[in-house]
């Protein structure tokens, strides 16, 4: 039998727990989304998200138990997503985790919501080993990660404002697609011209970060203007050229601060890794500057149970632990890990 890891996930809005066998052998991952309940409210709520988290996660972890064919006597380590995230959606996680790991009498991993991210993409691809750098991408981070090691990171980074996810976000809001914006405006640029409005990009002459509040600004005066002169507003042009803009420094950066560390290869990561735009580009790029690429399949974009089993494998190897005293933090910087 190999190393056997359980899972928990519940930064935000989804429940989840897994089984991974040796950090890379998905058993079983389950996921219970409150997804619907935040669609209402054009975002996450956070109260219901805890309340919903609450609600499902012993059902969860039982049932991702069971689908793996594994019972506590089999489990080796427990790891948590304890930050960065919503805290009281963490907190019941972290709860769970720190109660099983007393009656199981098994050790307990804390592990950075981000780093699962980038630990998904051992799952998907069992060659990939580090070095490589990392673009993670979400609705609350948007981070170029140089991944040093397992376990061992370096932001290189990250956005000074908006997360791409969250910009993604609004601008649907503004457009009337509903929430979550980053599938909808996908799916909407797919018959637009992404050259049909030219959208400003932020770009610091001494930093590879993020900024993402100009555009956000700039698609929202358009969409206003258009309208206040009686215009057609085109969604699909708009979707199209502002997805464009953002993918575009998402992928440019990256494939800079690869080429600065000197590597080879590079990845895509959390929730904006499965748009379709942000994938081709950073693909037809990384092709011509003789970089191999990487990201996990949607189902690991999200979040989810088998990332953070993944990443406690490896942080366990590196002697990360934590005792019944493990609180969450709703803030927390990976070069501290």
């Amino acid at each position: 039998m190999g190393f056997i890891t359980l899972g928990i996930e519940s930064s935000c809005d989804e429940t989840s727990a897994a089984v991974v066998e040796d950090g890379r052998k998905v058993l079983s991952d389950v996921i219970a989304s409150s997804l619907e309940f935040h669609k209402l409210y054009g975002g996450v709520v956070p109260e219901i998200a805890s309340r919903k988290h609450a609600e499902v996660i012993d059902s969860v972890i039982d049932r991702a138990l069971k689908e793996a064919g594994k019972g506590p006597e089999d489990v080796d380590i427990i790891g948590v997503t304890a930050g960065p995230g919503l805290i009281g959606a963490l907190l019941v996680g972290v709860s769970a985790a720190k109660t099983l790991s007393y009656m199981w009498n098994k050790p307990l991993v804390p592990v950075h919501h981000l780093e699962g991210h980038v630990s998904a993409n051992f799952i998907e691809h069992p060659e990939l080993e580090p070095p490589f750098t990392c673009l993670v991408a979400s609705g609350g981070h948007s981070h170029v990660v140089r991944v040093e090691d397992y376990g061992k990171f370096r932001i290189v980074a990250r956005t000074r404002d908006d997360a791409a996810g969250e910009a993604f976000d609004k601008i649907a809001r503004a457009l009337g697609l509903g929430y979550p914006g980053g599938p909808v405006i996908d799916r909407e640029a797919r018959s637009g011209d992404p050259s049909a409005v030219r959208f400003p990009e932020t770009h610091f002459p001494d930093s590879l970060d993020f900024s993402f509040s100009g555009i956000k600004t700039a698609v929202l005066n358009y969409i206003n203007n258009t309208k206040a002169r009686g215009g057609s507003l085109n969604v699909p042009d708009v979707c199209a050229s502002f997805q464009y803009a953002v993918v575009d420094i998402l992928s440019r950066n990256l494939i800079t601060a690869a080429r600065e560390a000197g590597d080879t290869k590079i990845a895509l990561a959390g929730g904006v890794a499965a748009n379709s735009a942000l994938r081709e580009l950073t693909a037809t790029r990384a092709a011509g500057a003789g970089l191999r690429l990487y990201y996990p399949s949607p189902v690991l974009c999200t979040d989810n149970g088998a990332m953070i089993a993944c990443a406690a494998h490896y942080a366990a190897a590196r002697g990360r632990f934590a005792g019944s005293d493990l609180n969450a933090f709703a803030s927390w910087n990976m070069d501290e890990l």
